[in-house]
């Protein structure tokens, strides 16, 4: 399908014109959900706050932490010379010393800023689809809401 007949779906799937930042792949990526959704229903009660609570920033720690255990080593050679980072419970120890954020530690190495993750390898691919969906419109509170 042209780009032009899925935006026009778009429209008559949301009722709001598509964002102009999403290529036609994302488009219909979304479209797709949002059929499936209608026909078998949207997320549970629970996992709607759950990402409720995620996306309004009510997370206490720092996304990376929360998926390393204490004492994870995360290695990273820059320039020739290798830093070693080691996970614990209340930041990363590197060089001898506690940090509470590895974008810290990456501006410490590099001397300019860098986002921490990215800088040791713990982003993948799988970010840039979660950044995608994270400018999806809310759609499945407006379908509870028309439902009420």
């Amino acid at each position: 399908m042209p780009i032009n007949e899925v935006r026009t779906q778009w429209r008559r799937m949301f009722k709001l014109p598509p964002p102009s930042s999403l290529g036609k792949d994302m488009l219909g990526r979304m479209i797709a959900y949002r059929i499936q959704e209608k026909a078998f229903g949207g997320l549970s009660r629970a996992s709607r706050r759950i990402l409720d609570e995620l996306a309004g920033g009510k997370q206490a720690i720092e996304p990376a932490r929360r998926r390393l255990k204490p004492g994870t080593v995360l290695v990273r050679e820059y320039q020739g010379e290798r830093h070693t980072v080691t996970v614990v419970p209340d930041g990363f120890v590197w060089r001898e010393a506690t940090y509470t954020s590895l974008s810290t530690i990456a501006h410490l190495v590099t001397g300019t800023n860098w986002n921490g993750p990215k800088f040791f390898g713990l982003r993948s691919a799988s970010d840039k689809i979660r950044k995608a969906e994270e400018s999806m419109p809310d759609i499945s509170r407006r379908s509870n809401r028309r439902a009420r």
